[in-house]
């Protein structure tokens, strides 16, 4: 039940990649509580629906499955948007995977190719998708891209995942400077390490496990990062409170990356 009496985002509709777990999730339940209506799109088709089959307002959100490599499944997520709800006023390009887990010298280059694939190509591709709409429909929208504490630093992630982290980020710059013109605005965030099923896979460790392990090495004490707490902040920028926020990297790290651990 929601607490706040002004929902922040009614009578807006939001788009959601890799929505189905996670932060995308989280952001999918908060959107619609605040007053959206949603769509998420995913491969998690099972995720997704028992996602749908949990909330109690499912007129107001919908599935789509949608692999973000292939720019048809895409077009097709954005056009299934306009169908259902006749708007896209968020992006929510939330969909990534960790990549390969190796050192630099035993890189799988193919599995680098993939990264690169789905966490920068298919941010491309989403935001390439739904701008259009939002110049055609002249809607003045937010477009909302998940990186993470690994784009402005080395050493936080595996080695494709921080390069395709590094290169959202130079995306969003560039989407903001074209698309400001039309009244679009272009963000990242970027959390420090949350216990996501995306996370935890990638490590073969239980969620108390990768927040007790970030916890440890956080700048911040205190405070166990959760999905919800990046979800408020893709709440921040896809609502009107952000109205003037535009080509920011959001921090969501508890001053992990800037301050001097060594020191």
């Amino acid at each position: 039940m929601m607490n706040n009496p002004r929902p922040r985002l009614e009578g807006k509709v939001a788009l959601i990649t890799g929505g189905a777990s996670g932060i995308g999730a989280a952001a999918a339940r908060l959107f619609l509580d605040h007053g959206a209506r949603v769509v998420i799109a995913d491969v998690q088709d099972d995720l997704a629906n028992q996602l749908i089959a949990s909330v109690t307002d499912t007129a107001n959100i919908s599935y789509c499955h949608c692999d973000v490599r292939d720019e048809k499944q895409v077009e097709d997520a954005v056009s299934h948007t306009i169908t259902k709800y006749g708007s896209l006023d968020i992006l929510f390009s939330n969909a990534g995977i960790m990549g390969p887990m190796t050192t630099l010298l035993d890189m799988d280059l193919a599995a680098f190719d993939n990264t690169m694939s789905v966490n920068v190509r298919g941010a491309a591709t989403t935001i390439k998708h739904a701008a259009r709409i939002m110049v055609e429909k002249k809607i003045r929208g937010s477009i909302i891209c998940t990186a993470s504490v690994a784009a402005s630093m080395g050493g936080a992630g595996p080695h494709a995942y921080t390069a395709s982290k590094h290169a959202m980020v130079g995306l969003m710059r560039a989407a903001c400077h074209e698309l400001g013109a039309h009244g679009i605005r272009v963000n990242c965030i970027s959390p420090f390490g949350v216990g996501t099923p995306l996370s935890c896979a990638a490590y073969n460790l239980e969620p108390s496990q990768v927040e007790a392990n970030c916890c440890e090495t956080a700048n911040l004490k205190g405070v166990v990062l959760k999905a919800e707490h990046v979800a408020e902040v893709a709440l921040f920028l896809a609502s009107d409170e952000s109205v003037y926020v535009s080509g920011q990297n959001l921090g969501v790290d508890g001053g992990f990356t800037v301050v001097n651990r060594s020191y």
